[in-house]
């Protein structure tokens, strides 16, 4: 009995210490109302469970990253709709562009208003591309000027699927290695014989461009950058979050 009571008034001295002191903790960016939130202990915040930090600039540093993502009409539902999900709630900033603002179609069923055309859409910090007619992108030269255009300021490309073709057509890839949908690895071969084509992998990651294979595999590729930029532990909350119990930290191919 003498222990506890011992250790419950050293527990409250170094509290109170901690609180004279003004340290604050707040929660890691999650796109809710309490990303504003400021707590005087550490522990998790009550709202959405994440570990609180004490690093409040760093954080806001990140967050302030944005990505864009280009929809081309007839593009796969879950090709961007896995990755928007990891990178909104790892709290990116996530917009959507297409060549104009005319409504697409994601499968023929799916109708999407694009937040902005090429014409309007301001710098990102992440350029992604999806799979499902992606040709329409890859072969129209405004498209691929238009991501020439934006290449000084990005930090990384990403890509889902048949999505590495429209990157492919940039010349950004010229000499590396890179993954798509399992069904378009001749034709990727083929058509770019520049290019190392790895299959059987979920992602390939060259530093500045991470490429990934078909549909779900969007969704590893999208945790290993959010694990880049944000760390191991948001993404592993992530994984936790939307019940992905697929993702397998370090599956992809990670070039030197």
């Amino acid at each position: 009995m003498k222990n506890l009571f011992t250790f419950t008034v050293i527990f409250f001295a170094m509290a109170q210490i901690g609180f004279a002191q003004g340290k604050s903790y707040y929660c890691p960016p999650c796109n809710n109302a309490c990303d504003e939130l400021v707590f005087d202990k550490p522990g998790k915040c009550p709202h959405c469970h994440m570990t609180l930090t004490d690093t409040k600039t760093d954080i806001l540093n990140v967050k302030k990253m944005k990505i864009a993502f280009y929809l081309q009409d007839g593009v796969e539902v879950l090709d961007f709709a896995g990755p928007m999900e990891v990178f909104s709630y790892a709290g990116f900033e996530v917009f959507t562009v297409s060549k104009t603002k005319a409504p697409i179609k994601s499968q023929g069923i799916l109708k999407i208003i694009p937040d902005y055309s090429i014409e309007d859409a301001p710098q990102a910090d992440i350029l992604a591309f999806f799979g499902g007619n992606a040709s329409a992108a890859s072969e129209d030269i405004q498209v691929t000027e238009w991501i020439k255009r934006q290449d000084k300021s990005l930090s990384y490309y990403f890509s889902v699927c048949t999505g590495v073709f429209i990157l492919a057509k940039t010349g950004y890839l010229e000499g590396l290695t890179v993954t798509t949908f399992h069904e378009s690895i001749e034709s990727l071969r083929k058509q770019y014989p520049n290019l190392k084509v790895l299959d059987n992998v979920r992602f390939v990651d060259n530093g500045r461009i991470i490429t990934t294979a078909g549909i779900s595999a969007g969704i590893d590729g999208a945790l290993h950058l959010v694990t880049k930029i944000k760390g191991a532990a948001m993404a592993k909350h992530i994984v936790e979050y939307m019940e992905y119990d697929k993702w397998k930290p370090g599956e992809g191919k990670i070039m030197d």
